[in-house]
């Protein structure tokens, strides 16, 4: 039986393993002065860098935590693994044929983690061989029509699962993998008769960590009676968690050193196509928001400091949904000493779909027409208020004034006071410097996470026109519940609603509470993808906190009230009302964006917004007698 790992190896790993490459993959180095090199720590949060690397030793040292080491503690700390594990990867990575002694203490050769980075290496491999495939036609097809030739898909790894139950798993048992490995590691699933593919008729991505393992796969639904929903991932296991995993980072890591940048898009082929534009600095999430874990990791690649020359550029659709993303980005904005950017294509394209339409300068050009985030989410939210008035101004003023009260640093705070006070045309500093120190003191001390801003709603979204959000929902309140009872449906009964229901946005809600439920079942692919009995289960795993979470159960176990009437017919009832008022919101929008405008100047953009609000007059109508039971 093999034994411990030959010390000459061990040494001969550390070698050919220099420090600074190894720490390089996972965090920005900078050069410290007499060889040495700095950056932010790994193992703890900070703002100034006081990780060290001394490459002439092969040693790390933390001054702020007290972490230290070589290249062998580091990946062990890093990646959580064993000694004699991570002896192994780095040998693996270096071309190290390691040797092992017979008698004394016998490592695991085949750790856990290392046998499921060699099982997803394997199943990228097959993946990308089976794209050529003639089954797989429609994955090409579905790439080439967004500009992407197999080159490009090579080069991103893209292949293809086939329809089949059980090919990936027979290939990787052919292979030598036990059942256990391909479940533990998300690549199979329990089925009736044992595991199954995970991943079946779709196209895939290959998810890399920061050193270029491969950790999970994203897959996109290809065929239409594919009862999944649209984008499905690996679930978090032992290699991947998709709150620490940017897609692209392996590949975008260096040019996001190089030009102090990262921009953040949506999805893989939005990656893809900022890549191939002449913007490779651009990642995206992997089946979550952008949260505390992606803004540290970022801070880390880009050696984030107090100076705030790097720059993150979050780039959302110009619609509503871009919109509320911003929004739930600007959460975590204070998280990032960086200055934060936005970049919205007013046409709503996404980046692939701008590259195909435009060209790759039209992708650059998005890129370089970011605006700070701040200033984003402030000027959003007076749009919908006519500032030609008084009553306009001050109601703009209020919705605004939680965002500038809420920016943590003093001086900046101030800066945007005097700004919104300038695009208000209020001209009177004083006054709106007192009037967003009065939303100061209403704040709560938690940071208004319990109880959101009135105009902003549990997933971060703006109202719409001149309607307030409520900060808590009243159930006395008719609006609140029918909303209420229409979630109900949407748990309980979601055949009942259809296809409406999902083109209904989040910002038709008005209750906090119910407008993050709605955000739920659109993270989880919206009614349409409901089938099975666990629906109401995977939108509880789908729930971002507890307290959604809760309101799923409660949704699902409430009795319905129909009223007398048939399910279908008060359903219908119900989504008509919600989808009228949402209907008069943007209509009072749309007046305000006429008033300002000048038919002799603009005529071709009036007479566009004039045919836009007769559409949505026509809509609500319907939508009105739909509600009083006419249709």
């Amino acid at each position: 039986m093999a034994g411990r790992i030959r010390n000459e190896d061990i040494a001969l790993v550390r070698d050919r393993s220099p420090i600074a490459d190894v720490v390089g993959d996972y965090l920005q180095l900078r050069n410290a002065g007499g060889g040495d090199l700095k950056g932010l720590c790994p193992f703890h949060d900070e703002k100034s860098p006081s990780f060290n690397v001394t490459p002439a030793r092969g040693l790390y040292w933390c001054f702020g935590c007290g972490e230290g080491g070589d290249v062998i503690t580091f990946v062990q700390k890093m990646e959580h693994l064993s000694f004699a594990e991570s002896v192994e990867r780095l040998a693996a990575k270096a071309g190290v044929e390691l040797r092992y002694e017979e008698g004394g203490y016998s490592p695991r050769q085949d750790g856990q983690r290392a046998r499921l980075v060699e099982a997803h290496k394997a199943a990228a491999q097959y993946y990308a061989e089976r794209l050529s495939s003639d089954e797989a036609s429609i994955g090409r097809r579905f790439l080439a029509e967004r500009g992407f030739e197999a080159a490009h898909a090579e080069h991103f790894g893209v292949g293809y699962a086939p329809r089949e139950w059980e090919a990936l798993v027979r290939h990787l048992r052919g292979r030598g993998f036990s059942d256990q490995e391909l479940v533990a590691g998300g690549l199979a699933r329990e089925g009736r008769r044992g595991p199954v593919d995970r991943f079946r008729g779709r196209l895939i991505w290959p998810i890399r960590d920061m050193t270029g393992d491969v950790i999970g796969f994203g897959a996109r639904k290809l065929f239409d009676n594919d009862d999944g929903p649209k984008y499905l991932n690996t679930p978090d296991s032992p290699l991947f968690k998709k709150s620490t995993v940017l897609y692209g980072a392996d590949l975008a890591k260096k040019e996001m050193a190089r030009r102090r940048q990262a921009v953040i898009v949506e999805g893989y082929t939005d990656v893809m196509a900022c890549h191939l534009a002449g913007v490779p600095t651009a990642v995206a999430t992997c089946g979550t928001s952008f949260g505390e874990d992606h803004a540290k990791l970022l801070r880390r690649l880009l050696m984030d400091q107090a100076d705030a020359r790097a720059e993150i550029i979050f780039t959302f659709d110009g619609d509503a949904a871009g919109q509320r993303a911003a929004l739930r980005a600007y959460a975590q904005d204070q998280r990032l000493v960086s200055q934060t950017f936005v970049a919205v294509q007013a046409d709503g394209l996404d980046p692939c779909d701008l590259r195909l339409q435009h060209g790759d300068a039209a992708v650059r050009d998005l890129v370089a027409s970011r605006r700070q985030l701040f200033e984003f989410v402030i000027r959003t939210t007076i749009e919908g208020f006519d500032t030609s008035t008084n009553e306009g101004r001050l109601a703009a003023l209020d919705a605004a004034a939680p965002v500038v009260a809420g920016i943590k640093d003093a001086g900046l705070r101030k800066m945007y006071a005097v700004s919104l006070d300038r695009w208000l045309g209020i001209m009177d500093e004083e006054f709106v410097l007192r009037r967003i120190r009065e939303q100061s003191v209403r704040r709560p001390a938690s940071g208004g996470r319990e109880r959101p801003d009135r105009r902003q709603d549990a997933s971060g979204e703006q109202a719409d026109g001149e309607r307030p959000r409520r900060p808590e929902a009243d159930p006395n309140d008719p609006d609140v519940r029918r909303e209420w009872e229409l979630l109900q449906f949407a748990v309980q009964r979601p055949a009942t609603l259809g296809p409406a229901f999902d083109e209904l946005p989040v910002s038709a809600f008005a209750a906090a509470p119910h407008a993050a439920v709605r955000a739920v079942i659109a993270e989880a692919g919206g009614v349409a993808a409901a089938t099975g009995p666990d629906w109401a289960v995977r939108l509880r795993e789908a729930a971002p906190n507890e307290q959604v979470a809760g309101l799923v159960t409660r949704l699902a176990v409430e009795p319905l009230r129909t009223s007398g009437e048939t399910d279908d017919r008060y359903a219908a009832e119900l989504l008509a009302r919600i989808t009228e008022r949402q209907l008069t919101a943007e209509i009072a929008a749309l007046k305000v964006k006429l008033e300002r405008l000048n038919p002799a100047e603009r005529p071709e953009d009036y007479s566009r917004l004039f045919g836009d609000l007769v559409a949505l007059e026509q809509q609500r109508r319907v939508m009105r007698e739909r509600a009083i039971g006419s249709l």
